[in-house]
């Protein structure tokens, strides 16, 4: 699918070629599908006799300025793509022509000559593509609806990072999205999520700050340097993704295993090894960080200090363990047993300890004897009243 790079390569190459010449013939194909809103008589009309005045882009959208209204305007769709005769555009290698194929192509939406003789073609061979003639191309959709322009109007890293913020969304489908950043699609999504590291279904509030600003800058890369090839691929640096993401068999970048999954509706290239799945890397750091930051409420029943920090490391913890024990003593806890050199060190507790046990070792022992004299005085006194009924007898 032809993106920002192919697209500005198309712009580039009207602009270089095209610009101050009049439209002597042009020839629109009946086509419906992709010939959107005017029939093709009507749309050869309007292009006779105009000159070309600038070549328009924005995301994936082509449009000429002619010296009067109304535009040629081109969505590219899935195949479409710009073709000079005798000019090398762009050798994008799902849609390029061959030099021996038939000029215009069987598959040309849009045929245009110019007064100088030189010709040009905008050619669709899936049928997704769109072309309109509209007075203000800009100002409809779906050029209206577009978001800002991943090369005209990159965002800096605080706007990436607040736009990101509350985007409930996995971040291949939001990259694709046309309406957040205009420009990008299938391969330019993979490649720029391959080497910020991140799995293409990443939930996006799962990211943190350093992992968009890392993405932020892998778009501006790829994008402007993609652009300043002219989107040849035979120019891309051997590292690139791009390079080994077209194969059905999975195949290997820089030794590491690609794999294939479905996101964002699209088929997506990613390396296991280096992009982990959700919530294994990057979803871990956020939720580290959201743990330091609560850290303090969550102890307020274990501390005095509400100010309480999680311990980055080992020796951190060691102290803090420490530093809990002796600031309380948990129910049923047992006492130590004192070093060898405070054996003979005794507290007043201990003193009273040991009177209270002396107490109440003499209260036992003493209770026999008082049982027994009871028993005794008992016997005693049914003796007396033995005696005592004899005698009245």
């Amino acid at each position: 699918m032809p993106e920002l790079p192919e697209v500005e390569a198309a712009r580039r190459a009207i602009e270089e070629n095209c610009l101050g010449k009049k439209i002597k013939r042009s020839v629109v194909a009946n086509d419906s599908k992709v010939i959107d809103g005017v029939s093709a008589s009507d749309f050869e009309a309007a292009l006779l006799g105009k000159t070309i005045v600038a070549a328009h882009r924005k995301g994936k959208n082509l449009w000429l300025q002619l010296d009067s209204p109304p535009f040629p305007s081109f969505q590219f769709g899935m195949a479409g793509a710009i073709y000079i005769k005798g000019v090398a555009v762009t050798k994008y290698k799902r849609s390029a022509v061959k030099e021996d194929d038939e000029w215009p192509s069987k598959y040309s939406k849009v045929f245009v000559e110019l007064d100088d003789g030189m010709e040009f073609s905008f050619t669709d061979k899936r049928r997704f593509a769109k072309v309109r003639l509209l007075k203000d191309p800009a100002s409809v959709p779906p050029i209206s609806e577009l978001g800002p322009d991943a090369l005209l109007e990159p965002m800096t890293d605080d706007e990436f990072v607040a736009s990101l913020s509350k985007k409930k969304i996995a971040i291949k489908a939001l990259l694709l999205k046309q309406s957040y950043i205009s420009g990008i699609g299938n391969w330019i999504a993979d490649e720029v999520l391959y080497q910020a590291r991140i799995h293409p279904e990443q939930p996006v509030a799962a990211l943190s700050r350093e992992c968009c600003m890392t993405l932020n800058k892998c778009i501006k890369e790829v994008v402007h340097y993609a652009v300043q090839v002219d989107a040849d691929s035979s120019h891309f640096p051997l590292e690139w993704l791009f390079h080994y993401r077209w194969g059905k068999k999975p195949g290997k970048v820089n030794g590491k295993k690609i794999e294939f999954i479905t996101a964002g509706g699209r088929t997506s290239a990613y390396v296991p090894e280096l992009q982990m799945e959700p919530g294994d890397q990057a979803a871990k750091e956020v939720s580290k960080q959201r743990k330091q930051s609560t850290r303090g409420k969550g102890n307020q029943h274990d501390s005095d200090d509400d100010d309480v920090d999680e311990p980055e490391t080992d020796e951190d913890n060691n102290a803090e363990t420490t530093k809990g024990k002796k600031g309380r003593k948990p129910q049923g806890q047992v006492k130590k047993k004192l070093p060898a050199k405070r054996k003979s060190e005794k507290s007043d507790d201990d003193d009273d300890d040991a009177a209270k046990n002396k107490r109440s070792k003499k209260e036992t022992d003493d209770k026999p004897s008082r049982a027994g004299k009871s028993k005794k005085k008992k016997v005693q006194s049914n003796q007396k009243n033995k005696k005592a009924v004899k005698k009245s007898k």
